[in-house]
């Protein structure tokens, strides 16, 4: 059975920094990509970040470049996303998805929230 579980959210500032720790377990998880997606209240789940299976590449959602760092370590089964100089609009449930070509897995989210 896959378990994704995500951790790390909380209140913070803005202009803070969290970082979100992801752990999979059940699958062979170096073979898997994995993504960061948020959802805000009332808004669609957007992606935010994607790492590739061995972590060799990176993309990140123009609203977050430069600021989020997305890290992956397969002998821990984690991935990572750290972020700084949080903004409002970064309010929201942060998910970790697991994926292989059409074969994915959500984790049940973590929830951080932006204010002073």
């Amino acid at each position: 059975q896959v378990q994704i579980v995500e951790s790390g959210g909380g209140l913070v500032q803005p202009g803070g920094s969290l970082r979100l720790s992801c752990v999979v377990s059940g699958l062979i998880f170096n073979k898997y990509a994995m993504r960061w997606y948020r959802q805000a209240p009332g808004k669609e789940r957007e992606m935010v970040a994607e790492i590739t299976s061995v972590g060799d590449g990176k993309t990140y959602d123009g609203s977050v470049k430069g600021r989020f760092t997305n890290s992956k370590d397969n002998a821990k089964n984690s991935v990572f996303l750290q972020m700084t100089s949080l903004k409002p609009e970064g309010r929201a449930v942060y998910f970790c998805y697991a994926y292989i070509g059409l074969d994915g897995y959500w984790g049940q989210g973590t929830q951080v929230t932006v204010s002073s």
